[in-house]
């Protein structure tokens, strides 16, 4: 089996390796969420393999990565790929105006709004640009985009968008903690790079939760995925895709699936869609013939060796169980803020993690406790001054790509407003 995309370029690179393989998961989910030209190539037999100069298809070499200069790297990280594609570097300035921490629908507004203000403009993007919304097979209620767009060419769009007017865009680099001092905001990555900047935006979204069962970290990229998964999609011809969720990228993911598998199953908890998925995406699941929806049931059990091989689903009114055989578990089920370097510096959280900002730290119309500053903190402004959040990220936010790319561009005006005033 093999994969281009998008189809109408030359990859950049070819990837061999087997389906059902973490790792090369990974490394296939990290191209195509960074809208990288690639071709896959599955391996199936011992002879494939060897024809490629391994021993096995069991080798632990692969995934191997063959790079349009003939460059051949076996089992590469996804450093090792950034760098080879040229991603990887260091920041070029000693200090910014404005450090941007995810590069998904709220960050890149952020981007391209403060470099096309002229601010000095950094995004540090720890996997994929586009976020979760990078990893949606196709957006059809966004603005502007009466056909759709996939959430991978937005994303590409938006980047390309940004870096015309100079921002600096990071990927595959982590920021792990930071320091606030003397008007700076400083950022540490995983791999000790120092980020210098006068102000932050904290645009990381969220992450997917998990199902919390036995077996389920072992399966992880072998059997079970978590998000919409665009990149699986053409590898599930001919078999049995299971989605989990019951909001809108649940939903555009059954949709997706089942232009490309025989059957689609949708697993949500509720008694219906009606309260949590857009119409229009209720009325396509109804007609689609390939695709039923199980209500008021969860995922129990996950089983498999080396894979995935089915899933059991409880009724959680009758008890009743199925076990449907299946390799492709997709996870959408909400999501978790990675804020934990928010709680070392004493930035307020709520109980979920989520980050607290504006209107949101007032208590009795009194600023926050320790907030230095004569004004109240503005709308999009945690309890840091000088620290923003928008998107996913920051507590009571709306959930859809519209939101987030509008609060992008209000955090930079309020970042303007702190940097010319304090």
């Amino acid at each position: 089996m093999a994969e281009i995309r998008p189809s109408d370029q030359r990859p950049l690179v070819t990837v061999y390796g087997r389906t059902g393989s973490a790792h090369c998961h990974a490394v296939r989910d990290f191209l195509f969420r960074n809208d990288v030209p690639f071709e896959w190539v599955g391996l199936h037999t011992d002879v494939e393999a060897r024809a490629i100069g391994l021993d096995s298809i069991g080798d632990d070499r692969l995934p191997v990565c063959v790079f349009a200069d003939g460059t051949r790297i076996e089992h590469p990280t996804i450093r090792q790929v950034s760098e080879k594609l040229g991603w990887l570097r260091d920041p070029s300035l000693s200090e910014y105006d404005l450090a941007i921490y995810g590069a998904g629908p709220a960050g890149l507004s952020a981007a391209v709004y403060s470099a096309s203000d002229g601010l000095k403009t950094i995004v540090i993007e720890r996997w994929a640009v586009g976020g979760q919304a990078g990893s949606s097979p196709k957006i059809e209620n966004y603005l502007g985009f009466p056909r759709g767009i996939s959430g991978a060419e937005l994303a590409d769009r938006a980047r390309e968008q940004a870096c015309r007017f100079g921002a600096e865009i990071l990927i595959a680099r982590e920021g792990v903690r930071a320091e606030f001092s003397a008007g700076k905001r400083v950022g540490y990555l995983a791999d000790g790079t120092k980020v210098v900047a006068r102000a932050a935006i904290c645009a990381t979204g969220v992450d997917y939760h998990r199902l919390a069962l036995p077996n389920e970290e072992r399966f992880r990229g072998a059997g079970v995925y978590y998000g919409a998964g665009a990149s699986e999609a053409q590898l599930c011809v001919g078999q049995h895709v299971v989605v989990v969720g019951s909001g809108n990228s649940a939903a555009q993911a059954t949709l997706h699936f089942s232009r490309h598998a025989p059957r689609v199953t949708l697993v949500i908890r509720g008694d219906s869609l009606k309260s949590s998925v857009s119409g229009y995406l209720i009325d396509l699941i109804y007609s689609a013939s390939n695709v039923e929806v199980l209500t008021r049931a969860d995922v129990t059990a996950l089983e498999g060796r080396d894979v995935l091989e089915a899933v059991v689903v409880t009724n959680s009114q009758t008890g009743t169980q199925r076990r449907i055989e299946t390799h492709w578990l997709f996870v959408c089920i909400g999501g978790a803020p990675r804020t934990e370097w928010a709680a070392a510096l004493g930035v307020v959280r709520d109980p979920a993690g989520y980050l607290v900002t504006g209107p949101d730290l007032l208590h009795d119309g009194r600023a926050p406790d320790g907030w230095p500053l004569d004004r109240s903190p503005y709308y999009l402004e945690t309890n840091v001054p000088g620290v923003f959040a928008a998107g996913d990220v920051r507590h009571d936010s709306v959930k859809r790509v519209a939101s987030a790319v509008g609060e992008g561009a209000m955090a930079v005006a309020f970042v303007q407003r702190y940097l010319s005033t304090g």
